[in-house]
């Protein structure tokens, strides 16, 4: 890991390794590698409604769900703090908003609630696509992460 890297969850200071790695034209064929990764949904979200994304000019759909950290890691109820899991929905003509949201899913997907919590908020700008990718898309990254970050507050708060 960098200097730029090392407050990060392991994930995605990897994937921020291997952006700082390249050169400019083949970080944005890593966005579109990321894009082409991005898992389908489960079936139980193709009739839920998702939050809109609005400021990303594709349409970009997100859900996060917490799961119980004992679960995850196959241990008895309770030993463990609870786990982010991200679901996208952004169709396949929009790659780098796929790509930005392949980011994040490789990066955050199963790290515990505090640790997806504690990502910077500027962590887009540390990739290293702010030359290659417009400021209107870097700020659909930025708003994507906030979402997140949001919806993992509202149900940690409970009902």
């Amino acid at each position: 890991m960098s200097e730029v890297t090392d407050d990060l969850p392991a994930p995605l200071a990897e994937v921020i390794d291997d952006f700082e790695a390249l050169s400019e034209p083949d970080r944005l064929q890593l966005l579109l590698e990321l894009s082409d990764e991005l898992p389908d949904l489960p079936e139980r979200y193709a009739d839920v409604e998702m939050e809109q994304v609005h400021e990303c000019q594709s349409p970009l759909f997100l859900a996060v769900e917490l799961e119980d950290g004992a679960d995850a890691a196959g241990e008895g109820a309770g030993a463990a703090e609870p786990v982010v899991r991200l679901f996208f929905r952004a169709p396949p003509e929009a790659p780098t908003t796929r790509g930005f949201a392949g980011i994040l899913h490789t990066g955050l997907d199963g790290q515990p609630v505090s640790a997806v919590l504690g990502v910077p908020d500027d962590i887009p700008f540390r990739i290293g696509l702010s030359q290659a990718v417009s400021p209107l898309r870097m700020r659909g990254m930025v708003a994507m992460l906030a979402r997140i970050k949001r919806q993992i507050r509202d149900k940690s708060a409970g009902p």
